[in-house]
């Protein structure tokens, strides 16, 4: 298959050279203000041919010199296919998909055979708790930085980050209401408003409510979210930046639909087979100051600090894991999770010279400091005291009148049997140089250091016991070549490594190192026809050589057989190809296509008891996604002002449940646990229309109504919504 996309990317070559237009240089266009993903630049997924700047940002690198994929997803195509949830959004972006949604309180992206979800996520550039939901009608854009991301960020998995910005104060006044209604009872209003106070000071402020039923019964879901910030113009050199956003989010737990063995278990769709008092509730709130300097036009300074405010609980029954003829004894369920973070990072920007050869500098030191405290709760009888772990009569999930006649009364009292609090400092101090040797040879040069201690402490039975406390050390190299033989064709080559810390100890009881974790990356970058249409192909491998696994001998030299000493023995390996294709015909109408292959396996273990098989792909690893989308806004004629489109996402056939490991006391020597899950594709049609400052959108999804699921492990085994419809109605001002 390699050979098959290194033809093409001849073929593309090919047919560049021999265009007959000169095609204008890619338009720069800074990430953000507040030194999101490091002042990268990058292809925007956006409606309009050229792309918007930051109204801060006047130095960076531009897309076509970075030997790395990346794509963001603007506000334009956020309103087009009014997008709800996150999920929604990261449709066009290839290879990135949903991997799960645990009880239905959050949802885990993944990107090239990696989770993003743990230490992945960020907002205006700072890491985000994903436990939560987050808000997008306040997005400005998404961007998504694929492969190794460890230079800038640290502790990172190197499937990529993904980085929400949300809408920065404008010195222009204006603003837009919309009004989203749709099936199940969906409703949600929400506003942006933006202006200046004076010629140094500007405003923004977004804010939604949002009320909802859903297909799935009995359950719910009711958030607020307010979002102020104000832009501070101290001079033309220094600007200052304060944010801040809460989100309030109350939820019904629903872990699904649940699975028997290797297979979903076969129920309605809408099935809800939790206890009908469950619930959840989220609260989460940050704020930041963001200090921009310009020291003078070649060097820019650069302050951003942060805090985050995270508490997530809910209770009920989960792990929906009946027997095999569906008989459930309910288990009763109660969590609690709290985090505050606080964030510090400092930067500078320089341009300069040594000799002929340009330098683009990019150096800084973040900090980062998080308070974790990790709930376990236990339900009693409240006449005997004694502990009780089900809820209820047992259930049969294949069986609805069983469940409506069995006991379904007020839930047993809880309380706190433990909570772990954990302190994690992280620290981390790089420097990046993006060296121009002439105007098609450049190189990109970085190293970081990384240094990570985890403090924790376990309260359980009045009695308070300190943890091993853990500390991490890792050096982040990084090394790209540049060639660009023509404005508009940029091929590139690099390598990368990232660190992700382990649990546990080794042979000599010591805390195990982390482990290493390699990159090679590749690809071709172009642009056809003035920058109507732009393709990029990618190629990567990822390498984890140093994977934990059961130690295979002891400190002595003999068979190892104690499963709690590990060695870093195991490897697995990713390895795929990614394509993106953006075309703009003509005004209004842009045409968005993706597609990527990822192969993540097993690539060596150790055979023992409980590790895992070979050349076995890991769970939830599709190899095969898709995207392609389209939206047109008539410009003449008797059709004038109608607005169509359409976006079509396939994700592949991959693994539920947990990979299978080697267990001799099972039939073939295996314990199969892997649940097969197939493939399939969602198609979303809009229809619109423009009137002077209104807009209005209607948009039926999952058009043929296909069934399919998104699952965690095999005990929240999620349905996707089946069809139905959206609409929307936006005034601007």
């Amino acid at each position: 298959m390699y050979k098959h996309i290194l033809k093409t990317i001849v073929l593309l070559s090919a047919l560049q050279a021999v265009s007959q237009e000169n095609l204008n240089d890619v338009s720069e266009y800074n990430f953000t203000e507040n030194d999101t993903v490091k002042k990268l630049k990058e292809v925007v997924i956006e409606a309009k041919n050229t792309p918007s700047k930051s109204s801060v940002n006047r130095a960076g690198i531009k897309e076509k010199d970075l030997p790395q994929a990346i794509q963001v997803i603007g506000t334009e195509i956020i309103q087009q296919q009014q997008s709800v949830r996150l999920s929604d959004v990261v449709k066009n972006a290839n290879g990135v998909y949903v991997g799960s949604a645990r009880g239905g309180a959050q949802e885990s992206f993944w990107s090239r055979g990696y989770d993003m979800s743990a230490n992945n996520m960020f907002k205006n550039g700072f890491r985000f708790n994903s436990g939560s939901i987050p808000e997008v009608s306040s997005l400005e854009k998404v961007e998504i930085l694929k492969g190794s991301a460890a230079l800038l960020y640290g502790n990172v998995a190197p499937g990529g980050i993904m980085n929400m910005v949300t809408k920065s104060p404008n010195f222009k006044t204006g603003g837009e209401f919309t009004m989203q209604a749709g099936s199940y009872n969906f409703f949600k209003p929400s506003a942006d408003v933006y202006g200046a106070f004076n010629n140094s000071i500007a405003y923004r402020f977004n804010g939604s409510y949002e009320n909802s039923e859903s297909f799935r019964a009995y359950v719910t879901k009711e958030r607020y979210y307010v979002n102020p910030s104000l832009l501070f113009k101290l001079s033309e050199e220094t600007e200052i930046t304060l944010q801040a956003d809460y989100l309030s989010d109350d939820w019904t737990p629903d872990f699904g639909t649940g699975s028997i063995g290797k297979e979903i278990a076969d129920v309605p769709r809408n099935a809800y087979l939790g206890a009908k008092w469950s619930n959840g509730s989220t609260k989460q709130a940050t704020a930041s100051i963001l200090v921009n300097h310009e020291l003078n036009e070649d060097w820019k300074l650069n302050f951003n600090s942060s805090f985050q405010d995270y508490d997530r609980e809910s209770i009920g029954t989960e792990r929906i894991q009946p027997a095999a003829n569906g008989d459930w004894n309910r288990p009763y369920g109660r969590n609690k999770a709290v985090e505050q973070i606080f964030a510090n990072q400092i930067s500078l920007q320089g341009n300069f010279k040594t000799g002929k050869i340009k330098h683009q500098l990019f150096t800084g030191i973040d900090t980062e400091i998080s308070y974790t405290d990790a709930y376990t709760f236990r339900f009693f009888n409240p006449t005997t005291g004694a502990t009780v772990t089900t809820y209820g009569d047992p259930v049969n999930i294949f069986d609805p009148s069983l469940y409506d006649s069995t006991y379904d009364g007020p839930v047993l009292p809880s309380e706190i049997t433990r909570i772990v609090k954990t302190e994690t400092t992280r620290f981390g101090i790089y420097a990046q140089d993006l060296i121009s040797f002439n105007e098609k040879f450049k190189a990109l040069l970085g190293i970081r250091y990384s240094y990570q201690e985890a403090k924790p402490v376990t309260y359980a039975g009045g009695t308070e016991t300190e943890g091993i406390i853990k500390n991490d050390r890792a050096f982040s190299p990084k090394v790209g070549l540049i060639y660009q033989p023509t404005k508009s064709i940029t091929l590139f080559s690099s390598y990368s490594n990232s660190f992700t810390p382990n649990n546990g100890i080794d042979i000599n009881n010591e805390a195990l190192e982390p482990s290493i974790i390699d990159q090679i990356e590749a690809g071709i970058k172009n642009e056809f026809w003035k920058g109507k249409l732009t393709t990029n192909v990618t190629l990567y491998q990822i390498v984890n050589s140093n994977l934990v696994q059961t130690a295979e001998f002891d400190a002595n030299g003999n068979i190892n057989t104690n499963p709690n000493l590990k060695a870093l023995s195991g490897e697995t390996t990713s390895k795929g190809i990614e394509l993106d294709i953006t075309y703009k015909p003509m005004a209004d109408f842009n045409i968005m296509a993706g597609y990527s292959y990822n192969d993540m396996r097993y690539t060596k273990t150790t055979g023992l008891t409980g590790s895992f098989i070979e050349w076995d792909r890991l769970a939830r690893t599709p190899q095969h996604t898709a995207n392609l989308s389209f939206f047109y806004t008539v410009p003449t004629g008797i059709f004038k002002n109608v607005a169509i489109g359409a976006i079509g996402n396939y994700i592949g056939d991959r693994f539920g449940g947990w990979n299978n490991q080697i267990d001799p006391t099972r039939p073939n020597g295996i314990w199969d646990r892997e649940i097969p899950v197939n493939g399939y594709t969602t198609i979303d049609l809009s229809l619109g229309y423009n009137w002077k400052q209104f807009s209005f959108l209607c948009k039926l999804s999952n058009i043929t109504n296909e069934l399919n699921y998104t699952l965690h492990e095999n005990y929240s085994v999620n349905p996707i919504a089946p069809r139905q419809i959206l609409t929307s109605l936006r005034y601007k001002f």
